[in-house]
């Protein structure tokens, strides 16, 4: 294997893809019945019908593109070795937000620290996946296919869906996003929408039917194939206003940040309260490319991202209540952490081995799990903080014991691969 490098811009930030598929449906004025199939792409055909309450978790992936930083958010703050390759951008040991074997975590992560107390907020320290080639583009595709060594294109969390059974379009969803994200994409039909309020036909309006009455009518006898996602569609369009008006601002006194986070985790906790079969949900979060001014002991770019993330998190968290966040489960995650050693602009550059931060009231929290390697020069793998936590261990660990997925079906939705338990989750 090459060293990667990164002494030359790599065309970051990450998500600058050109006109990717999201952005040419936007073009084309394409709205709640755009509908993509073909191999390897998820069929976003949209339903409105409900699964009855389930004791399983509803799963919420929340995907930190561009690369986080764990060191950052999670700092090894008792490694000899971390504030030496870092003299400029690490965690002081005097602000680590708490204290958990030789690790704290970053200060403008205070706002979960509530949750870090009460044991339902945690993390894991040097995760990994096995693509190793540093790539944005290649990483997170390997990622979201979870599948290397095969010519499978489906995403994993597609597969999981198929394992357990389709119980409806609104089992799985996309928040923040009008396109299903790679991670759904497949046979299993998923739901998507930038967020519910906007949800709505081109046209139509919450109090005129006859837009959707007309297009219905027109789709009934058609025998062209997108003919069978008009019915679902609109059902799901009359659905999500349905959700909108009945949980029009947050619960139990939740103020969510501004932005994209803000409103994504706002509407997945919508979906929650409203009991409309939500079972996994893909949220993004892009800008964690930081390969210049990630900011100085706990400041800048890095403080900003990172209290955003936690202000969302404890936000969503105080609005489902204590009693839905007994069976939700959140965990993030990013396509390759950074280098160990800062950069000459203040920033690192594209890594390996990263952090995980999860948060539910099933899930054992207040610490930080896995097996560190150790900064020390001959512990780094080319420069990088080794894995050694696969983690597809970490999201078998939150199918099988929270989301009701059979030992039995793991073969499938990682296929050649045998996972190892992490211990970051306690059975249902």
């Amino acid at each position: 294997m090459t060293q990667p490098t990164e002494l030359e811009p790599c065309g970051c930030p990450s998500g600058r893809r050109g006109l990717s598929r999201r952005g040419f449906l936007g073009a084309l004025g394409v709205g709640a019945l755009a509908v993509a199939v073909g191999p390897g792409i998820t069929q976003a055909a949209f339903a409105s019908d409900a699964t009855a309450a389930s004791t399983a978790d509803t799963l919420v992936i929340l995907d930190l593109r561009g690369g986080m930083d764990g060191l950052s958010l999670v700092p090894p703050i008792g490694d000899a070795a971390y504030a030496a390759l870092r003299p400029t951008i690490a965690i002081p040991a005097s602000q680590g937000l708490v204290s958990s074997g030789i690790f704290g975590l970053h200060p403008a992560l205070a706002p979960l620290l509530p949750n870090w107390k009460a044991g339902t907020f945690g993390a894991l320290q040097a995760v990994a996946q096995p693509d190793e080639t540093r790539s944005h583009f290649t990483s997170q595709y390997e990622l979201d296919r979870a599948a290397p060594d095969t010519s499978l294109t489906t995403g994993w969390l597609d597969r999981a869906v198929e394992a357990l059974g389709t119980t409806g379009v609104l089992q799985s969803a996309t928040l923040g996003s009008g396109v299903a994200d790679r991670i759904l994409a497949g046979p299993a039909p998923s739901f998507a929408a930038s967020t519910l309020a906007d949800f709505t036909l081109y046209g139509g309006s919450s109090t005129d039917t006859s837009l959707a009455t007309a297009i219905q009518s027109l789709h009934d006898a058609s025998p062209l194939p997108w003919a069978s996602i008009a019915a679902p569609t609109l059902g799901c369009v009359s659905t999500a206003a349905s959700v909108v008006a009945a949980e029009s601002s947050p619960a139990n006194g939740a103020v969510y940040p501004t932005g994209d986070i803000g409103s994504a985790l706002s509407n997945v906790a919508q979906m929650i309260r409203a009991n409309v079969g939500l079972r996994f949900v893909s949220v993004d979060m892009g800008d964690w490319d930081m390969h210049q001014g990630l900011g100085a002991a706990g400041t800048g770019w890095m403080a900003s991202q990172a209290g955003t993330l936690a202000s969302a998190l404890a936000a969503f968290a105080t609005d489902i209540g204590p009693t839905a966040l007994a069976h939700t489960s959140v965990v993030t995650i990013s396509e390759f952490g950074r280098r160990a050693g800062e950069n000459g602009s203040g920033g690192v550059d594209h890594g390996h081995g990263n952090a995980m931060l999860f948060l539910g009231g099933g899930l054992n929290g207040g610490t930080v799990h896995g097996t560190w390697p150790g900064l020390a020069a001959a512990d780094l793998d080319q420069g990088d903080l080794a894995g050694t936590t696969d983690y597809r261990d970490v999201f078998a660990d939150l199918l099988t014991a929270r989301c009701g997925l059979p030992t039995s079906a793991l073969s499938s939705v990682f296929p050649g691969y045998t996972p190892t338990a992490t211990g970051i989750a306690r059975s249902i």
